[in-house]
């Protein structure tokens, strides 16, 4: 097992070449928009680079990825928001909710042509296949290797072998056992894939809208004391009354309810999180914790009304679940996504304010992220 652990070697792996421009971006670009994204920086002249980090090491890069595939929807949501074209494949495609774009002035994504590299099972074949058309996995290998049995630092080897490398970091979760490197924050990760695809000014200005978020976020959380507790759950609609708890904790995906600084109903009680017991909860766990606002994931797909319909509808008829704080006062939610990069971070952020603090105001700029996007910097 000592070899499925941690791949922390020294990587250096060519991708298919320097190019001169980026193609089309994930919206539509403007006639003042340059090649490689319009920020100037394509390093075509500059011969070779390099970025490093956990736990794939130092990667060098001969020129800027023009295909590639990703993670999740984390990094997926990066690319985008760098200005690329749509990952070729992602872990789960029914996790990359690229609804959230629709937010977004002049810019969609279009899937359809998105592979999901988790169809039935996860090959190595797959990889190797895709490594013929994609100039860099944004995936970290530690991911795969652990979240199978067939999997060992070989068959990453091997598909590395092809010249194309591996490059990520799992940030979602902290609740691997596995992941015994250094985690990175949205935006740390976020910096290091725009040094990939050499953006790092997309990403300047990016980090300017979150910053201004942070600042917006700052101004309407109440004050301790005052603040909503919360229950986090992953749920299905064809099997309400047993939930998957979630804890509040590190990794992205919570990213949303700690700079809201929510109360983990939780957080206090003998329920510990799903990702580390496998854990569940119902109704009547529920109603002795009965927290302020009940969250669900898993319920992304659908929208507010079909969500109302699909769950809450099936909490307002049962018994039990009827007494629910939450249910009697109409404060059950979409939880938000497993993933989440600097764009879905924006958008699930302010939901997020509008559900637990009924704040109805933008916190962010739309048009200012679609520009970003476009290459308007």
């Amino acid at each position: 097992m000592s070899d499925q652990r941690l791949l922390s070697r020294r990587t250096v792996l060519r991708t298919s070449g320097a190019i001169a421009g980026m193609g089309a971006m994930a919206g539509c670009i403007g006639d003042g928009d340059s090649g490689n994204g319009g920020n100037g920086s394509d390093s075509s002249n500059g011969g070779p680079y390099t970025v490093s980090m956990p736990p794939v090491g130092e990667v060098e890069f001969d020129g800027v990825p023009e295909t590639w595939a990703a993670n999740n929807g984390s990094w997926a949501d990066m690319g985008i928001a760098l200005g690329q074209e749509p990952p070729a494949a992602v872990y789960l495609t029914g996790r990359y909710h690229t609804q959230y774009y629709d937010d977004i002035p002049d810019v969609s994504v279009d899937e359809s042509d998105t592979k999901s590299l988790w169809g039935d099972e996860l090959t190595a074949e797959e990889f190797l296949t895709l490594s013929e058309d994609v100039d860099v996995f944004v995936n970290d290998p530690n991911f795969i290797i652990g979240r199978t049995d067939d999997w060992d630092r070989d068959d990453i080897d091997r598909i590395e072998a092809t010249g194309t490398p591996f490059f990520g970091n799992s940030i979602f979760s902290t609740g691997y056992e596995w992941h015994d490197y250094e985690y990175l924050t949205l935006l740390e990760a976020f910096e290091k894939l725009s040094q990939v695809f050499q953006e790092q000014e997309r990403y300047d200005a990016f980090e300017k809208v979150h910053e201004d978020l942070q600042s917006n976020v700052a101004d309407i959380v109440p004050p301790e004391g005052q603040r909503p507790t919360v229950a986090i759950m992953w749920a299905t609609a064809d099997d309400m009354g047993s939930f998957s708890p979630y804890l509040i904790g590190e990794g992205t995906s919570f990213k949303q309810w700690r700079d809201l600084e929510v109360v983990d109903a939780f957080a206090e009680t003998d329920v510990r999180d799903f990702h580390s017991t496998r854990g569940s909860v119902g109704y009547e766990t529920l109603l002795e914790i009965d927290p302020d606002i009940i969250l669900f994931r898993g319920q992304e797909a659908k929208s507010a009304s079909e969500f109302q319909e699909a769950v809450v509808s099936q909490m307002e008829s049962d018994s039990v679940a009827s007494k629910l704080t939450a249910v009697e006062n109409g404060d059950v939610y979409r939880g938000g996504p497993l993933y989440q990069g600097p764009i879905t971070n924006l958008v699930v952020t302010e939901r997020a304010a509008k559900q637990v603090y009924g704040v109805e105001k933008a916190l962010y700029d739309r048009q200012r992220v679609g520009d970003i996007v476009n290459g308007t910097l």
